[in-house]
């Protein structure tokens, strides 16, 4: 039973776009032509009636009333002769009724209630009063009633309805050929048409078929002549394209990922590695020799320093990645350069520093985190400066929208190619690894995630052999940060 519904429900529901099409295009143009044939029928059948009447009618009219009225049944027959397919009958005061001619075609002659002739005397002459009824053998008549001016009295002229109703019948064969010719030929017509306007659809499809993962650059034709066609080609190739950038982002974190787990698990090695050696050589005998025991205990203290460092640095970023907050208060930035200023020359050992710091600029910032971002810069601005001729210089002016802090060397400079990867996690220009300048490669992606986390952006400029210049641009209105990005700051100056 269910599969034979199914099978019911594929016929008189196809799935197939185009038969849907078809079908229900059959369906509206079938719906049309019955009601055209509806209407036809009786619009003709009202006028074939009025017809048939305005003949009998002109008919009656052409012999005198006279002579009709002076007619007795004895020579009705003769009278007949006038009206051959009706029958003829007189209805007089009294509601009597007296037939003047029959005709056997017509079946016989039907008499109506009273109302219906007092309602007909009441009438004027034009147009005459008509009504279908049914005789004593079921057959149908057609009744006019004229009433005779000024005698009182009612001539009912009745014929039989089978003559029209053959005209009506033929005709609406005639109809329903024409229509089923019509539906043919429209589904002759309509087939190609469907065809090829569904074309375009079918290039779709065949190119949707051939779009996998690998091969997402591929592109819909957004011009095909069709609106609704061109409307979902344009919008399935804007879902390509987030498909496309989504898949791309997806594969770059993975592969950042990679490199971060790969960095981290180095970076995590190395002093593992070095603590591990020194154990085993203090556990040779070593421990036993005061020179050798104090070397490896300050070896190994530096290696665990190195190592906190690099586990507080990554907790760091972790929280900045998934609970960035900070508490933006209205600092002075000036205040702020000129108390590390001791720190920062005694940092830079030998080297050259410069200040020069525009008085009175605040913003609001996150005091500690600012800090910190000053001293990473410059620690970084040292480790690739000379120790004798080196200069570095620290610089904070203030415009009308932000506050620049700059801090400048005179160092190696950043090959052009490093720069757009500068602030990765673990991201070294030296690809050795040679430690000579230290660090993990995790002080500028601290720096500006921080500098982000004020609503800010660090710029980078740099040539090979000239030095390097980084730039921190902070909005003098601070923008607060939470966990749901970035909202509104109360901090106002």
């Amino acid at each position: 039973m269910i599969r034979r519904w199914h099978r019911l429900r594929h016929v008189f529901a196809p799935r197939s776009l185009r038969l849907q099409l078809l079908s229900r295009s059959l369906f509206i143009l079938a719906g049309l032509l019955l009601l055209i044939g509806v209407l036809q029928y009786v619009f003709m059948e009202q006028f074939l009636i009025k017809n048939k009447v305005a003949s009998i009618q002109s008919q009656f009219f052409s012999v005198s009333l006279d002579i009709w009225v002076n007619t007795n049944s004895d020579n009705g027959r003769s009278r007949g002769l006038f009206l051959p397919e009706a029958s003829l009958a007189f209805v007089g005061p009294g509601d009597s009724f007296r037939i003047i001619s029959t005709n056997p075609r017509s079946g016989s002659v039907p008499r109506l209630s009273a109302e219906d002739y007092r309602e007909a005397l009441g009438r004027e002459q034009r147009p005459p009063h008509y009504r279908i009824v049914k005789d004593d053998k079921g057959m149908e008549q057609l009744v006019i009633l004229q009433r005779i001016a000024p005698r009182g009295r009612l001539a009912q002229i009745s014929t039989s309805m089978e003559p029209i109703r053959n005209v009506l019948v033929s005709q609406l064969w005639t109809f329903l050929g024409l229509a089923a010719v019509a539906l043919g030929m429209g589904v002759a017509a309509f087939l190609p048409v469907l065809r090829r306007t569904l074309v375009p659809l079918s290039n779709m499809i065949e190119t949707v078929e051939q779009i996998d993962a690998g091969k997402l650059d591929e592109r819909l034709p957004a011009h095909q002549g069709q609106l609704e066609i061109d409307r979902l080609s344009r919008s399935f190739n804007r879902m390509l394209e987030r498909l496309e950038a989504s898949f791309e982002t997806e594969k770059e974190a993975k592969e950042q990922m990679r490199r971060f787990i790969a960095d981290a698990s180095h970076e995590l090695r190395t002093p593992l590695t070095s603590i591990h050696g020194f154990l085993e050589v203090l556990l040779r005998g070593a421990a036993q020799k005061p020179d050798q025991l104090d070397k490896a205990l300050r070896s190994m203290y530096g290696e665990s320093e190195r190592l906190n460092k690099l586990v507080r640095d990554l907790l760091l970023l972790a929280r900045l990645d998934r609970h960035p907050t900070a508490d933006l208060k209205k600092e002075s930035l000036s205040g702020i350069v000129d108390e590390m200023e001791p720190q920062l020359r005694l940092l830079a050992g030998r080297r050259n520093v410069q200040f020069s710091v525009q008085p009175d600029v605040s913003a609001c910032i996150d005091k500690d985190k600012i800090k910190q971002v000053l001293l990473n810069l410059f620690h970084n601005a040292v480790q690739h400066t000379d120790p004798d001729g080196g200069t570095i210089r620290v610089s904070l002016e203030q415009t009308e929208e932000e506050a620049l802090l700059t801090v400048q060397d005179n160092g190696s400079g950043i090959p052009e190619e490093h720069v757009s990867r500068l602030f990765e996690r673990f991201y070294r220009i030296d690809s050795s690894r040679a430690r000579i300048h230290g660090g993990a490669g995790l002080g500028l992606s601290i720096t500006k995630s921080i500098v982000e986390l004020h609503g800010g952006a660090i710029e980078v400029n740099s040539r090979v052999g000239e030095g390097s210049s980084f730039v921190i641009r902070l909005p003098v209105h601070g923008i607060a940060s939470s966990g749901d990005g970035p909202q509104e700051d109360e901090c106002r100056p």
